[in-house]
């Protein structure tokens, strides 16, 4: 009896094993060499599709895209990992035919066609589609806050700016009047001491200098912070993990857990969001109707009106920002709506009757948000006065023009109280898999335009490791042949 032993590195072999002997028929590399081949890589907008007539060959950018997604699917994401994997990784020489381009290859290509990627994504929810592993009818939305290139000490705002400056002047002055103080006392500093003290202040103004320019450049350019590493990234200010990043998007169908659609922004909040990327999942899924759902953050009366208007039916709680509530006072909620009269019964039983409407943001440059404004004199002598308003004028009531449809939403959420409980567990899902399952919680590329690009690999990965697990590799190839 012996131990099992591997074949002698020295042992010829007459007939050479074939590389295709070692790639099963269930290896997700054999999809991905089939979905690449069957993309029309010139209409997805990726470049150098056709060779040059002079210069060098240049690699076949299907080959390039193939490496690409193998490494999103494997946690391999930098250029130099991806260039080393062709050199010893067996699934990697099969899927290139034992091409091994250099990194600076593998990093221009997705540098170059950032503006692709999205497509190669689209073209993936169109086989799922195909496949009818979309439900088509519940999307849940949501956004998560992914790390920038950017370290947060090269991040700075106006007020951040602000505070530098005044330490650098303070520390400017005190080193000043330290040189000063010693030359009125005639204390003889070292030739050493002195130099090291006029280099220190040298390099304060020299980085005063670069404050006041950030600062300058801020205001002339009306943004109120600038990152130095990542100019395209924001602060995040509800996010320890990303504090410099970006708000990445997802619309989740119930079915499978598969993502629809995506989206990268660098907004910090998510309350212009939804409309956008439940019309593309609509779009994408090819329905007449459409159920979203999203968290309090996505709650937007114009945001919600659009999608009403796109038969999509939205499900967003409404968040308690109540400014009258949080002083103690009686909150809008508690004052009842009388629709045939068009008035509001107050909670001392006075009616506020309609006033005037008017524009509540004037100068938005874009659509402007129309409020109804209800008033009553009786708030002058009300007992209750003291615990409704602070206004000398009395109580004033807003209402939004078309206040009814969240009125409606209200209802709905009254009325199916499950669907929040089916967001949380339908859209949390895919977000920690990339981050946590995938190590894909931060980026490695710097600008909105490469981000997105590499967010859409990201989703990607997520979804073929989704519908490999449903259906398995045989079948999603037979769908593409």
């Amino acid at each position: 009896m012996d131990f099992i032993r591997g074949t002698s590195r020295e042992q010829g072999t007459l007939f050479p094993e074939r590389l295709d002997d070692y790639i099963s028929a269930e290896n997700p590399v054999r999809f991905i060499d089939v979905f690449v081949d069957e993309l029309d890589l010139k209409a997805l907008g990726f470049a150098r599709t056709s060779p040059a007539w002079t210069g060098r060959s240049p690699y076949r950018p299907q080959d390039l895209l193939k490496l690409y997604i193998y490494g999103y699917l494997n946690k391999i994401r930098s250029s130099r990992k991806l260039e080393a994997e062709t050199h010893r990784n067996i699934e990697v020489m099969w899927l290139l035919g034992k091409l091994s381009p250099d990194h600076k290859t593998i990093s221009d290509f997705r540098k170059d066609n950032s503006k692709a990627f999205k497509g190669v994504f689209r073209a993936f929810s169109e086989l799922c589609r195909r496949l009818d592993l979309f439900g088509g009818d519940l999307i849940a939305v949501d956004g998560s806050k992914f790390k920038a290139v950017n370290n947060p000490k090269r991040h700075f705002t106006k007020k951040k700016l602000q505070e530098h400056l005044k330490k650098l002047d303070a520390k400017i002055d005190q080193y000043l009047q330290d040189l000063d103080a010693t030359d009125a006392q005639e204390v003889s500093l070292s030739s050493q001491d002195k130099t090291s003290l006029q280099d220190k202040i040298k390099k304060m103004k020299e980085q005063q200098i670069t404050y006041e320019q950030l600062l300058s450049d801020l205001e002339e350019g009306g943004e109120n912070q600038v990152s130095l590493t990542d100019p395209d990234s924001r602060s995040m200010p509800k996010a320890p993990h990303a504090k410099v990043g970006y708000n990445v998007q997802s619309a989740t169908d119930d079915k499978h857990h598969l993502i629809v659609e995506q989206d990268v922004t660098n907004d910090a909040n998510d309350k212009t969001q939804l409309s956008k990327i439940s019309k593309k999942a609509k779009e994408i899924l090819n329905v007449e109707t459409l159920t979203v759902v999203a968290d309090r953050g996505y709650y937007n009366g114009e945001e919600i009106k659009d999608c009403e208007e796109e038969h999509i039916t939205p499900y967003v709680p409404k968040p308690d920002t109540s400014s009258t509530k949080s002083k103690g006072l009686y909150a809008k909620d508690q004052f009842v709506y009388d629709e045939e009269n068009n008035a509001y019964i107050c909670p001392a039983g006075q009616i506020l009757i309609y006033q005037y409407t008017a524009a509540a943001y004037p100068n938005r440059e874009t659509r402007k948000h129309f409020q109804h404004y209800y008033t009553t004199k009786a708030c002058l002598t009300c007992a209750q006065r003291a615990q409704c308003t602070t206004n000398k004028k009395g109580r004033v009531i807003y209402r939004w023009v078309d206040e009814q449809i969240l009125e409606a939403l209200e209802e709905r959420l009254k009325a199916h109280p499950e669907m929040m409980k089916k967001r949380s567990a339908l859209v949390e899902h895919p977000f920690g898999t990339i981050k946590f399952w995938n190590d894909q919680y931060h980026f490695l590329v710097i600008g909105l335009e490469q981000v997105k690009a590499e967010f859409s690999l990201m989703t990607l990965a997520y979804n073929i490791k989704r519908v490999i697990k449903e259906i398995g590799v045989p079948k999603m190839i037979d769908a593409l042949i």
